[in-house]
């Protein structure tokens, strides 16, 4: 980057709640899209999207999802079946899925499916009740682990993964690598953009002794 680079900064302490959401939004990208399903202590089915997401440690499992529940402090349905259950699925959303995801971000009542709305077929999940979505290219199993209250109507819910379904074709069982190409997966950006992850390219950290190399041989 150009150290002569031109920034300006923004203070949060003085910037309201919505300024502050839309600098976040606009500068941490991409962000993974977690479609999560949950079931009701009823059995109705609920599914939502959440881009406030991504795995947080392997050991054990974590997996953290941002919920803003409505203005009234009532639970969204996600939250509240968390909540009530203990349980949900996090699938990963694919560019096939993203016209059917968009359906699911629909703010229906709780007596609606969102799964029969977006035309998603599924399945029951394996260690959770809740449905898992045949057509999405993962789907994270996960048990509630922790609810954070970070604000009036604002909590982060970690789940701990018990289980992952991965498409078969787009895993190695030899050596457990997954193709990101047949993964396909999108990523959100800011405002009402998404980003395909379709260019890739590798970087590989050194070691000290190949970046002490590289520098004597410059």
């Amino acid at each position: 980057m150009n150290s002569k680079t031109s920034h300006t900064y923004f203070d949060f302490a003085t910037l309201t709640e919505r300024e502050r959401y839309k600098i976040l939004i606009g500068t941490v990208i991409p962000r993974p899209v977690a479609l999560v399903t949950t079931l009701s202590t009823d059995g109705i089915p609920n599914a939502g999207p959440f881009s406030f997401f991504n795995v947080l440690t392997h050991d054990p499992a974590i997996v953290a999802i941002g919920v803003e529940n409505y203005a009234d402090m009532r639970f969204k349905d996600t939250a509240r079946n968390i909540r009530e259950t203990g349980e949900f699925t996090v699938h990963i959303v694919d560019d096939a899925l993203v016209s059917q995801m968009e359906i699911c971000a629909i703010k229906f009542g709780p007596q609606v499916n969102e799964l029969d709305e977006a035309g998603l077929e599924t399945t029951p999940g394996e260690r959770v009740r809740s449905p898992r979505i045949l057509a999405a290219p993962a789907a994270l199993e996960c048990r509630r682990h922790t609810i954070l209250q970070v604000g009036a109507a604002r909590e982060i819910i970690l789940g701990e993964v018990v289980g992952v379904y991965v498409r078969s074709d787009a895993v190695n069982l030899e050596n457990l690598h997954i193709d990101q190409q047949l993964m396909d997966a999108v990523g959100r950006m800011g405002g009402n953009t998404y980003c395909r992850t379709r260019e890739q390219f590798d970087v590989k950290t050194l070691t000290p002794e190949q970046w002490e190399a590289r520098r004597l041989a410059q």
